[in-house]
């Protein structure tokens, strides 16, 4: 097998698929808990375990007793971690990178990340570093929350934490495609027709919420029902640009334009609502 340069976020992945088998199968930890230490999230755990991910690479690692000696003593460490300690990040990252050194950065089957075109490698090299800064914003995110007071403003924090969490995710997907290099995709599986059931769901539980919302909240709680409207604007415009450009071309653009968006009146007026400190004026 040819072997070539790999990248540093595929040794991350690794790491983390050794460290996440081992807490599962070995140790006995349930899935959400080994996911909940390693600071990834538990659908990456069920792709470790049944190989859907770094499959070939992950069993030539796991073949190899000095590799998987550091992971065993990776997971070790984290399964005697109290439950509310925050992600090992730093753990991971660590072992990661001693494991690349061991092996001259080379896995079996790759294509080498120096023919790529530069701009391809200053966004891989952009993705590598934003996976780190997603996962130590993760760290500081819970360390926080366990020094407030209070049970909202430790909600604030793990929420910001949990999007922390899912976009080191998406980036080390991004980047595993990047490695490979595909830079576009199209959605698979799924219908146009589907999407828009779904918006059209949302939309429904979504009645009356900004009216409610809007300006009864202050403080922190304001804060959060903020979140909760941005995250639902978030969905909208996801929703609607994959109907735009994430279907093969054709496929979904009829739907998308022969349908106008039921909430564009209600985002537009939440744009236009007053800043917390006028509520009541």
């Amino acid at each position: 097998m040819r072997a070539s340069e790999a990248a540093p976020s595929q040794w991350v992945q690794l790491m983390q698929a050794m460290v996440g088998r081992e807490l599962v199968e070995r140790l006995g930890l349930p899935g959400r808990t080994a996911a909940r230490r390693l600071g990834v999230a538990p659908s990456s755990i069920s792709q470790y375990l049944t190989g859907k991910r770094t499959a070939g690479p992950l069993d030539w690692l796991t073949a190899d007793p000095e590799a998987q000696r550091e992971a065993r003593a990776v997971a070790v460490a984290l399964a005697e971690q109290p439950p509310d300690a925050p992600p090992a990040v730093r753990t991971v990252l660590a072992a990661a990178s001693a494991l690349s050194e061991r092996f001259s950065g080379a896995l079996p089957g790759e294509h080498p990340l120096s023919s790529e075109p530069p701009l391809r490698r200053e966004l891989a090299g952009y993705l590598r570093r934003r996976i780190a800064a997603e996962q130590s914003s993760v760290a500081d995110c819970m360390h926080l929350a366990q020094k407030a007071r209070d049970e909202l403003t430790r909600a604030l924090f793990r929420h910001i934490a949990s999007d922390s969490l899912r976009h080191a995710e998406i980036v080390a997907s991004l980047a595993t495609y990047l490695d490979r290099g595909i830079d576009a995709t199209h959605a698979s599986g799924i219908t146009p027709d589907d999407v828009q059931r779904l918006i059209a769901r949302e939309t429904e539980a979504e009645q009356g919420s900004a009216r409610y919302l809007d300006r009864s909240l202050g403080g922190v709680m304001g804060l959060l029902a903020d979140s909760i409207e941005a995250d639902e604007r978030k969905h909208e415009q996801l929703l609607r640009g994959l109907l735009s450009t994430g279907f093969s071309p054709g496929e979904g653009r009829h739907s998308a334009s022969s349908r106008s968006s039921p909430r564009s009146g209600r985002v537009r007026g939440a744009a236009r609502r007053k800043p917390r400190g006028e509520v009541g004026r």
